[in-house]
């Protein structure tokens, strides 16, 4: 819903033209590039070039830098070599105002 007097952009225009499943899936989608996007922004943040990275080769973090869709142990892996650690947090989705998280990894 829009705020009063605030004009609707171009993409607000197409998601309220859009189906709400075909716009929850384009998010998705959206979502996961971001993702692929963030692993490499996270790495060369951290001053890590692709070849550095001892227990991978270069093509498969090229490869892991790429996926669509990667297990979490190797997700967990690779941030263990940039440097980096990883916080996962598990919530109910359905509940309105639902205030429990559980702190799964650290």
């Amino acid at each position: 819903m829009k705020p009063p007097g605030k004009k609707l952009d171009a993409i607000d225009q197409l998601k309220a033209s859009l189906p709400p499943r075909r716009v929850a899936r384009a998010q998705a989608q959206a979502d996961q590039e971001i993702f692929r996007i963030r692993l490499s922004e996270l790495r060369k943040k951290t001053g890590v070039k692709q070849e550095d990275i001892k227990n991978f080769s270069q093509s498969s973090i090229s490869r892991i830098e790429s996926r669509r869709d990667m297990k979490l142990s190797t997700l967990i892996q690779y941030l263990d070599e940039i440097g980096m650690g990883i916080e996962i947090t598990v919530f109910p989705r359905k509940r309105k105002g639902a205030e429990e998280k559980l702190l799964v990894r650290k």
